[in-house]
């Protein structure tokens, strides 16, 4: 019988609250004669005299009222959101109405009888009943909704304006939630009430509060927390045993993205987030607007989210090429979606055939080129140097040469963090490209290398081979207990790769800001509990460095000045570049060496270019695995 009674009552709202102006004008109607009835018993002692002049009077009112009312858009459904704005549109309705119905009644009616005392007792009366109307709605709607036993009970992490937000969305019908209380680390805020939830407590009591107020889920309702606030507060969900999810970020629905109800798991890019990237931009579609880009490497990770950004600023055409073909098809299908005015070109093509190229520039033309294609992974071109040294150096020198024959303007080389004293063949050809086109003359075009390190999520990196690790329940791999990395987002190193480009002069290596190195094991530990598992359920195991690693990378030499540049996450840096001359002369070294059996020459000739390219020295890969190996262990705090 209970469960027929509230199926019924939670019914209720919705039958009698539909957002109907007729309906609604007609409870309007109702509360304006009843206030208007009211004031006159209070004006004659409990009495109804004069009823004529009341008649006629009250028909003009409700007329008046319904007006004015509909003029200040009051005509439409209040239960949802009794505000002050609300209230404020209740005070100018009631005003205005007030001052046409005193007009309107003495001068068009004649009713001069009318007694001055119920003008003002009415107008009182009508605000209170209307807004007092909003209110009850609204509360008879919320505590139908919140008894509701479909509804998932929630604890809010935040009691700022975007949880007000967020239980707003939470209140409409059929949300599938209902809030039962926030948690704040401010704690004056305790006690209060958001949107009619109370504050519960702090954060750290997370694990006591959803207990005592039997919460089966937690929503972080905090947009624009940073990665360390957000680690804090996904650990203290953790140690509340249950399942929680997050709001997108403050770039996401500036963007348009995501709204702020799109709730989504916590993400790895969540706990590493930064702040949203300034870019100029206006700087960067003045250089791009109208003209044909070229973007070699277009169907990896940075290549991909380059032609993303690109076509956002309008250019003429933009050209992918890449030599997947699976890679491009997919990278098509992407742009046809947000493509954004521009012509789009796909094109397959390996950057070393210098035919292909030559065909493919002189049919496009393009204004600029970003360089992005390149062997990356450093295990698998310590095994593969002259691969490495063809794609990387020879590759790049090519369509160097090619690229200033068809007339191109600007030229944008990808660089990385392995440049800066390179301990394997990746790095030391990243940085063979980076002095080549700092030394180079300019000779009609400007060229600017832009050197970063790991952007999450790329294809082979650390982040998707753990990730699959966890899938499978394999135990998770991690080179060395101590081993760090720079991360970006991708969105946001390509955002300041185009930024670069635009403030960029011919032959800056410019550096984007990285931030704090993180340490692969803490990558680790923190997906395990991303997957709801606990620490103590998977093994880390460590493999030992790999042939080229080091422990750190690092971002600039030691030799180098930083200057800062009109973008704070840029800098610019100014070394001594090498004799062009000279570098050219080495250059034919190092590509005569390619026709020699063996790897040696090539690594002695490209030391010859980069004095600081060195061997990984010390501890062989066996002794190293050998000592860590009673360390394999079940991932727990404090085995750092």
């Amino acid at each position: 019988m209970r469960s027929i009674i509230r199926k019924y009552l939670s019914r209720l709202p919705q039958v009698l609250f539909r957002q109907r102006p007729v309906f609604i004008s007609i409870v309007q109607a109702l509360l304006v004669t009843g206030s208007l009835v009211m004031s006159w018993l209070l004006r004659f002692d409990f009495s109804l005299p004069y009823r004529r002049i009341l008649l006629a009077s009250g028909l003009l009112l409700v007329v008046v009222r319904l007006l004015t009312l509909r003029l200040f858009r009051l005509n439409h459904g209040w239960w949802h959101f009794a505000s002050v704005s609300d209230a404020i549109s209740i005070l100018k309705a009631v005003t205005a109405g007030s001052f046409v119905f005193v007009a309107l009644n003495r001068y068009l009616l004649g009713a001069v009888a009318f007694p001055r005392a119920v003008y003002v007792i009415e107008a009182v009366l009508t605000g209170c009943f209307l807004a007092g109307a909003r209110l009850a709605s609204r509360v008879l709607v919320e505590s139908v909704r919140r008894d509701s036993s479909h509804s998932k009970r929630v604890i809010l992490v935040g009691a700022g304006f975007a949880a007000q937000m967020v239980i707003r969305e939470l209140d409409r019908p059929n949300s599938g939630y209902v809030a039962v209380g926030c948690v704040d680390d401010d704690r004056s805020k305790i006690g209060v009430h958001v949107q009619g939830v109370p504050v519960l407590g702090t954060i750290e009591e997370l694990d006591t509060l959803v207990e005592d107020n039997a919460a089966e889920e937690i929503l972080i309702a905090i947009p624009s927390a940073s990665g360390k606030q957000m680690q804090r507060i996904t650990d203290a969900c953790q140690k509340a045993k249950l399942p929680f999810k997050t709001v997108p970020t403050l770039s996401d629905i500036i963007r348009g993205e995501s709204s702020i109800n799109q709730f989504r798991e916590v993400s790895l890019e969540d706990l590493l987030g930064r702040e949203p990237v300034q870019i100029d931009l206006e700087s960067v579609r003045k250089e791009i607007a109208g003209k044909t880009i070229l973007v070699t490497g277009a169907a990896g990770s940075i290549g991909s989210e380059l032609c993303r950004q690109i076509v956002d600023y309008s250019p003429a055409q933009l050209v992918c090429l890449d030599q997947s073909e699976t890679g491009l098809f997919f990278l098509r299908l992407d742009l046809d979606r947000h493509q954004n005015g521009g012509q789009l070109a796909f094109r397959v093509a390996d950057v070393t055939d210098g035919e292909r190229i030559r065909y493919l520039l002189s049919e496009f033309r393009p204004n600029v080129i970003f360089h992005a294609a390149a062997y990356k992974h450093v295990p698998m071109m310590e095994c593969n140097v002259q691969e490495a040294v063809k794609n990387n150096v020879l590759g790049l020198l090519g369509l160097l040469d090619l690229a200033d024959e068809a007339g191109s303007r600007n030229f944008v080389l990808i660089s990385s963090d392995k440049a800066v004293n390179p301990t394997n063949v990746m790095g030391a050809t990243k940085r063979i490209c980076e002095l080549i086109l700092s030394s180079r003359p300019q000779n009609g075009m400007r060229c600017v290398s832009v050197r970063f390190g790991n952007v999450l999520g790329s294809s082979g990196s650390v982040i998707p081979v753990l990730k699959q690790q966890l899938r499978n329940h394999e135990p998770l791999t991690v080179t060395h207990p101590e081993i760090k990395r720079f991360f970006m987002m991708t969105r946001e190193a390509v955002a300041l790769v185009l930024q670069a480009f635009a403030i960029g002069k011919h032959g800056d290596i410019l550096v984007l800001d990285m931030g704090e190195p993180v340490r692969i094991l803490d990558l680790a530990r923190t997906l395990i509990r991303l997957s709801g598992k606990s620490e103590h359920d998977v093994a880390i195991r460590f493999t030992g460095l790999r042939e080229g690693e080091k422990l750190k990378e690092e971002l600039f030499y030691e030799h180098e000045e930083v200057i800062p540049t009109s973008c704070e996450k840029i800098k610019r840096t100014s070394g001594t570049p090498k004799d062009w001359s000279r570098l050219c002369s080495q250059l034919d070294g190092l590509r005569a060496s390619m026709n020699v059996d063996g790897a040696a020459p090539i690594r002695a000739k490209i030391k010859e270019i980069v004095p600081e390219y060195c061997f990984p020295t010390g501890i062989s890969k066996r002794t190293f695995v050998e000592s860590l190996a009673p360390r394999t262990f079940r991932a727990v705090a404090g085995d750092d």
